[in-house]
This record gives C-alpha cells, structure tokens and sequence, in this order.
C-alpha cells in the first residue's frame, strides 16, 4: 500500500503511517496540497495526516482541504509527541550552538533553550528535515528536534530525549482515502456508504450555518442534543474567499446509524451545506 505523508521520511507522520498501517510504503511530500493530489489522482491509495495537536490546536491547512477535497477519514490515531535532540555521530552537546526543527517542535521544548541558552534555536520546515540537513551536510555544531524515527532514518545520534516541556503531548492523524463517486451506493444511502470501515463509532462532519433567523447555531447544535448524541470537539475556521462566514467542524460519538442520519438531516435545514468528513472507529 502507498500511503502520502506531508515531510521527510523520519517525521512524526512517517511514524504514524506505520503504526496505523504496517508494513506500507510512505510517500513523502513536500506540502499538504500534494498530499491530497496524489489521493485524489489515485498516485497513491491513502495518506496519513496530523489534524491535530494537543497544544498547537488543529492543523489549520489540513482542515480547510478536508472540506476543500473529495476524500474521506476511515481512521484516526493519536501518537504520543517525544522530542529527540539528534546530531551527527561523534557529536557532542557541548559542542552544539544550534538547534533545527519546525517552529511548533521548537516552542514545545522552551525549558530546553531556557537551560542552553547559548544554544541558538533555528525555525525549519521539518523535525525529520532537519536532522537529515544536520547530518547531511556534516554539521559539528548543530543538531535537529525530531523523533527516534528520524534518528534511526539518518544514522543521527539522540544527544537528549524526551526534550518537550509537556510529557502529555499527543498528535491526532487521520487517515484518508479518495471518494470514489463511480460506485453506486445502497438506494437512499450516502455516497459514502461503502467506504465506513467496520466499527465506525465517531463522526466528523464540516457545516456552514444559515445566517438568518437568530440562533441558529444554537439549533444547529441541539440536533445532537435531542438524540442524546456527544459531541466530542467543535471549533470554526474562517471560510477561504468569503471574509466574516465560518466553516463549524464537529466530532460527535456516533456511527453510521439511524438517529445520527436523522441528526445531519436535520442539521441541513440550518445550514447551507453540510459535508461529512468521514466515519470512523474512534483512536
């Protein structure tokens, strides 16, 4: 199986890949758009993406492509973020006056720069890029933050492990498949049917609220509430060409049954459109 991943080989997401699907080949990809190109073109079966963290938030760019591209969440898992300070063999800490990693890696790891203050803290593209540059380019003063992962990919050496202030650091991926419309669903079922995988019991679902009555949104939400269904995460996000509207994103702890077909359908007489995201059993 060809699974798409935005970053190196090494990052976190290549982690995730494997532990949601071993023994699958990890494409890498420079930017989140080609990561969905390739699902959607087919140039590989599905990919792996963080949505989000539990102290950065949500990935902004991955949620406005769920709604944006035709694919669908059949899984999610939540990997536990450990921060790895890797250098070149035969490099010592001592010797180290810069630091690489993506901005958010190296703002989960203040306490370390605040006790290595001689220690210069640079923005990177990528956690597993930065330590395949380090190593690459034969640095014996610099060093990367990344996981085990990028160390064991590009024969680096762990200087210090577990560097995040915050030991409960997790990641939330999904993983994604392209919606395939040629394939007819059940009579009266979603052209998403087929794609629910066995044991589905969360909902992640994108709306737009109608801006007229007042009180919409409350009634928007009360259509769980009225069948006793949870939701587990709201937030909204700006919507891309149409300044002051808002997309509503939604988790809510339900499968694919009656009373949460009755909820969306219910949700769509408040709402100008409706996406579901994807079914999925919960991580």
């Amino acid at each position: 199986m060809k699974v798409a991943i935005q970053g190196e080989l090494g990052s976190f997401s290549h982690e995730a890949a494997e532990r949601m699907l071993p023994r699958c080949t990890v494409v890498p990809c420079a930017r989140s758009v080609e990561v969905f190109d390739r699902v959607e073109h087919g140039a590989v079966d599905a990919a792996v993406i963080p949505i989000e963290n539990t102290l950065a938030g949500t990935v902004a760019e991955h949620a406005d492509l769920l709604v944006a591209r035709d694919v669908f969440i059949q899984a999610e898992f939540h990997l536990r973020i450990v921060h790895n300070l890797i250098a070149a063999p035969g490099v010592k800490l001592s010797s180290v006056r810069r630091v690489l990693s993506h901005p958010v890696a190296l703002d989960q790891c203040r306490d370390f720069f605040r006790h290595h203050r001689h220690i210069e803290p640079v923005p990177f593209y990528d956690t597993a890029g930065s330590v395949k540059h380090v190593i690459a380019n034969k640095q014996r003063d610099a060093a990367g933050i990344a996981g085990r992962q990028a160390a064991r990919e590009y024969g680096g050496k762990i200087l210090q492990a577990s560097l995040e202030d915050d030991k409960h650091n997790f990641t939330r991926f999904f993983l994604i498949r392209k919606v395939n419309r040629a394939r007819k669903p059940k009579t009266g079922m979603p052209h998403y049917q087929y794609m629910i995988p066995r044991g589905a019991n969360k909902t992640s679902v994108a709306y737009q609220v109608k801006h007229a009555p007042p009180g919409t949104l409350f009634k928007s939400l009360s259509v769980f509430a009225l069948r006793d269904i949870s939701l587990s995460k709201i937030e909204s996000r700006p919507m891309r060409g149409r300044p002051w509207e808002y997309v509503f994103y939604a988790d809510f702890l339900r499968g694919d049954d009656e009373a949460a077909r009755n909820a969306l359908r219910h949700l769509s007489e408040f709402a100008d459109f409706v996406k579901v995201l994807g079914i999925y059993p919960a991580a």
